[in-house]
């Protein structure tokens, strides 16, 4: 890895340590001082998915992995709690997924049985 690239790298994780206006600040700074390298950071934040918060948040908690306490059997039991707690945290995710879907075809199914019925009439309505 040459100079540059390792540069962009280190710039790359400092400013998603600082999270998301971080990212922002750069870009407006970017377009102030040099419009292509404002243009170049917003399209790399898009393509990126950058702003997003979820991927915000699990970059920052992935990248930084707690230190050890010293206390292995305290240490394996935070690792398992958090294990767990993720699993429930996608699980959860999941279910309210099913969730939104389950309510979008509802919706659908409604919309489609009035448009099966026909137009309403004002006299009748």
């Amino acid at each position: 890895m040459n100079a540059l690239t390792s540069w962009l790298y280190s710039a790359r994780d400092w400013l998603d340590a600082r999270g998301r206006s971080a990212w922002l600040v750069a870009m407006i700074l970017g377009f102030i001082f040099a419009w292509p390298v404002g243009l170049a950071l917003l399209f790399y934040m898009i393509w990126s998915n950058r702003m997003s918060r979820r991927n915000c948040i699990s970059r920052r908690r992935h990248r930084f992995p707690v230190a050890s306490t010293g206390n292995s059997a305290f240490d394996a039991y935070r690792d398992e709690t958090l294990k767990r707690l993720e699993e429930e945290q996608t699980a959860f995710q999941g279910f309210l997924q099913r969730l939104r879907d389950a309510k979008d075809r509802s919706e659908f199914d409604q919309f489609m049985t009035e448009q099966k019925a026909g137009p309403v009439d004002a006299e009748t309505a």
